[in-house]
């Protein structure tokens, strides 16, 4: 009998919505069109670093096949975000081979994928990658798995926090995730009807933000408004307020900017307004995808599939002008991450709807 070819499926970086659903798109067409056998590599490269593995397939999980991860959150094989790969380089190529696969399909972020397009191309691995990120900063693509969902997730607490800041006159700063793109603070924000969004690409005076909410009381007798700012926001002068901690782990992480924002906007009303701070934080990564990071996400597996048969490696499918292609990963990383461009339409939306996102760059 003829041996079966083997593809390897990983999840690297940051869990978000829909990575199990290209996870189940990738099992059902490798194996139900192709006759390939898929190995789930658990944990990314610590799995590869180990040999570990698991068979899948359309019928493998539960009685149900497949089909339940095309709506549970997170990632069935999981993920890490942290560690020293580059370190263990050696071992981890080794690993791919170890096990026996004859190609490789990898989701990540851009910095994952760059690290593993590098082991492959020292390792001779056959590699594609799939974008998810619910930063939506990765290059070449117009949207990746998680991105929807994460700003669907912001829209609903701006939901419940409006009708909160309208019963006792508050201003309600919300800070979301964003430490160079502010895709997901200005998309929710605009879904969201916030009155201010702070983004990094668009330097903010804190005066201005004050000037916006006191607009809102003495001209249109509103005593209430919705400040969304992205975490690595900054001020006209170019100085980001989130506070740079090291973990436990070792990994800098950002905190603080709302909390920075909320206390301006007090002393520059000579504590006239009070504001609160909601820090979304994890939550904006949970819950089941919404229907489009599920289209995206089975279309981009499928894809995947499609360029390991026809042996078109080194590649990242990516969602443009509303269909899928696919790009080459160097070019990819040489554009990420991909920010927001000062002449982005939805600024020029948000501007013209009297929201308060930032100074314009000349």
């Amino acid at each position: 009998m003829e041996t079966r070819k083997r593809l390897g499926i990983l999840t690297s970086g940051g869990d978000c919505p829909g990575l199990n659903a290209v996870i189940r798109a990738v099992v059902s067409h490798a194996t139900l069109t192709y006759n390939w056998e898929v190995l789930g590599i658990p944990y990314a490269t610590e799995g590869l670093l180990k040999r570990k593995s698991v068979s899948i397939n359309v019928h493998g999980l539960d009685l149900r096949g497949m089909d339940p991860l095309l709506s549970t959150g997170g990632t069935i094989l999981g993920s890490i975000n942290k560690g020293d790969t580059e370190a263990r380089a050696e071992e981890v190529i080794a690993g791919y081979h170890d096990l026996g696969l004859d190609a490789l399909i990898a989701i990540g972020g851009d910095g994952s994928l760059k690290i593993l397009h590098q082991l492959a191309l020292q390792g001779g691995w056959n590699m594609v990658a799939v974008p998810k990120t619910i930063d939506n900063d990765v290059a070449c693509t117009e949207r990746a798995v998680g991105f929807d969902t994460a700003v669907n997730t912001i829209v609903e607490a701006l939901q419940r926090l409006t009708f909160t800041a309208a019963s006792h006159d508050r201003v309600m700063v919300v800070e979301v995730m964003g430490r160079e793109s502010g895709y997901l603070a200005l998309h929710a924000g605009i879904a969201g009807g916030a009155d201010v969004i702070l983004i990094p690409e668009s330097p903010y005076s804190i005066e201005e933000v004050c000037r916006k909410i006191s607009e809102l009381r003495d001209r249109w007798g509103r005593n209430f408004a919705i400040v969304v700012v992205a975490e690595g926001a900054k001020t006209s002068g170019g100085k980001g307020e989130s506070r740079h901690y090291t973990d436990a782990q070792g990994q800098v992480r950002l905190r603080g900017i709302g909390e920075y924002v909320a206390d301006q906007i007090a002393r520059c009303s000579g504590n006239q307004i009070e504001a609160r701070v909601t820090v979304l934080g994890h939550v904006q990564r949970g819950g089941m995808p919404s229907a489009f990071d599920r289209l995206i996400a089975t279309a981009f597996g499928k894809t995947a599939v499609d360029l390991v048969i026809g042996q078109q490696f080194g590649q990242m499918v990516a969602w443009q002008n509303g269909q899928v292609v696919s790009v080459p990963l160097q070019e990819v990383f040489t554009n990420s991450p991909r920010f927001i461009d000062p002449k982005d339409p939805l600024l020029a939306t948000a501007r013209a709807l009297g929201t308060y996102v930032g100074n314009p760059i000349p």
